[in-house]
């Protein structure tokens, strides 16, 4: 059998953003890809409207599934997303790819904000779904 492609989200806290990836990538191609999340700091739980949104929209319990974790807790992955940490991103080995891609932070903000965050969290993962379909198929 075929190892899966590893995607690795990482940002500081591991408490929002990664961890939505995280279960977005599962939601929409777990069954095919292996998708972690991962921080240089821990914090004690996930973003509580990260958590709340997620399961309003997608019905995804994150909490059940997912912890802030620490990059050093990893496998090795094939690609490194950070999620736009803006003073010093985490640094992981990957084997393939690397992207950043910037995406601010909505923790404190409105509900409308998350929601635009976590829209572009899922439109980024879809592409990059179809950019590893496309390796893979090479």
């Amino acid at each position: 059998m075929v190892e899966k492609t590893k995607v690795a989200f990482i940002c500081v806290h591991n408490s929002c953003r990664s961890q939505i990836a995280e279960a977005l990538g599962k939601k929409f191609a777990g069954e095919k890809i292996d998708f972690y999340s991962a921080g240089t700091e821990l914090v004690p739980q996930i973003n509580q409207d990260a958590v709340r949104l997620i399961k309003d929209i997608y019905g995804i319990d994150m909490e059940k599934s997912q912890y802030s974790k620490l990059i050093d807790d990893l496998p090795e992955v094939d690609y490194v997303i950070s999620m736009g940490c803006n003073v010093a991103c985490p640094i992981l080995p990957f084997k393939h790819k690397k992207y950043d891609w910037g995406i601010e932070d909505p923790t404190g903000k409105s509900d409308e904000e998350f929601i635009k965050v976590i829209d572009e969290i899922e439109r980024k993962i879809k592409d990059l779904i179809l950019e590893i379909d496309e390796e893979l198929s090479r």
